[in-house]
Order: C-alpha cells, then structure tokens, then sequence
C-alpha cells in the first residue's frame, strides 16, 4: 500500500523495531481513512478502524476542546485497543465505554490479502525437538503459524480453509489470550504452504525467511536431517533466521 509519502518512520531499540505513523489530521482525514475505507480490514483491529473513524471526526469537529467532547473521546478510547491506561484513568472519572462493533469476516478476499497479512503476522520457523527416535537425537520440524488475539479466531479458520491446512491452538502472549494457526505437518508445509508463497511471494525480510525455511524443507526432502551434518546445516540457517538474525 502507498500512502503518498505521508507519515513518519521511527526506529525502536526493542527487537530493533521499525514503525511507521502518521499524525497529521488532516493526511488522517485524507488519505488514511479513506485508504482503508476502500481496503477493509479483516482482522477484529476493523472495530478499532471505526472507533478511531469516531475520534477523528470529532477532532476534526474541534468537539475535543470542550469538557464534554473530550470525555467522549476517552469513552471512545476506553474501547479502543487495549482500553485506557491506569495513569489515565486517574485524571477522568464515570468513564462509561462506548459498544465496541463485532467485525465478523465471511471469507478471504484474495491470495493478495493472505500475502500482505503474513508479510506483517506470519513466521516460518523451524522447530528442533529432542527425539530418542532419531540418530542425530534430535527431530527437525517446518512450522509455519500465525497467531492473533483469540478474538480472531474465526478468522484463523477461514485462512486455515483458504490454505487447505493447518490447525488452530489456543495461546497466550503478554498475558493476553491468544490464538495461533499453525502448520507442522511436513507434507502440508511443502505441498500447500511452499508452493502457495512460492506464487504469491511474502514482503520484506520475512522473504528470507521464507527462502531459508525453503532451503531446510529440501534438505528434509534429500533425507540429509536425518545426518549430523544435515543437522549442522539447518542448525546454521535457523541461526539466521527470524529473531536469530537480528542477535548477530
């Protein structure tokens, strides 16, 4: 997606993070939201689109310069996101949440908008699990996932039936309650997955890790894993990949 230029891109010191934003009201009121207006959102973050729709119109109003108007941005907020922070809530009081709206997904658009949500939520990784079972003492597993909050887990699922596999676990991360699509199975992940991204190609770095994740899957499919200087290798380029890469 193009946003002519507009916004911001700062550089985080955790994770070595990248963000890009945007501030100005008037490029919020110009181009973001009528962006994303004609893209939809899929995700349950469609509710928290139409929220902030709501306090941009009311900025843009200048109904947040007045006592009442502000207080129903914070009871906007308060449904926003991750809701109103503890230090905020000490500086407003009978803060009522507005209804949040159930965004409720009735199937993928297309392959282009699997693409662009993997590029930004997706990993492919690779699991090594100790295993009496094998020579080298340990089991070499493809896993592609993608988790969310566990309030989209019925979009899990349709992406899970757009990608013919796949099966849905329950999780947690920070405390949150979450939901994770995750793909092990050997024959989906070089059948399905491989050839699926193969066609609609990933963006960004997690390209290459799409390409080294490749790499492991053919040295899975030449049997060399199952030596140690199969594993040696793979031991190597999972050293380069995802978080790994970033370590370096």
């Amino acid at each position: 997606m193009f946003f002519s230029g507009k916004g911001s891109i700062s550089i985080s010191k955790i994770r070595d993070s990248v963000s890009y934003s945007v501030k100005s009201i008037k490029d919020i009121v110009n181009i973001i939201i009528p962006h994303f207006l004609n893209y939809n959102l899929l995700t349950q973050k469609a509710a928290d689109f139409i929220l902030f729709t709501k306090i941009v119109e009311l900025m843009n109003a200048k109904t947040h310069l007045t006592s009442e108007g502000l207080h129903k941005i914070i009871n906007i907020k308060a449904s926003l996101n991750l809701g109103i922070s503890e230090n905020l809530k000490l500086y407003f009081t009978n803060i009522i949440p507005v209804d949040r709206p159930l965004v409720k997904t009735t199937d993928i658009p297309d392959p282009n908008w699997i693409v662009g949500f993997v590029s930004g939520e997706g990993c492919f990784d690779i699991n090594l699990k100790k295993s009496k079972e094998h020579r080298t003492g340990q089991q070499v597993i493809l896993r592609f996932s993608i988790k969310q909050h566990e309030r989209d887990k019925y979009l899990m699922k349709l992406i899970s039936k757009y990608l013919r596999c796949g099966n849905i676990y329950p999780s947690y991360t920070s405390g949150y309650r979450c939901c994770s699509l995750t793909v092990i199975k050997y024959s989906d992940n070089t059948n399905l997955i491989i050839p699926f991204f193969e066609k609609y190609p990933v963006l960004g770095v997690k390209q290459n890790d799409f390409l080294a994740w490749c790499k492991v899957a053919k040295i899975m499919n030449d049997g060399s894993h199952l030596t140690n200087e199969g594993l040696n290798l793979i031991k190597t380029i999972k050293s380069g990949m995802n978080r790994e890469r970033s370590k370096k």
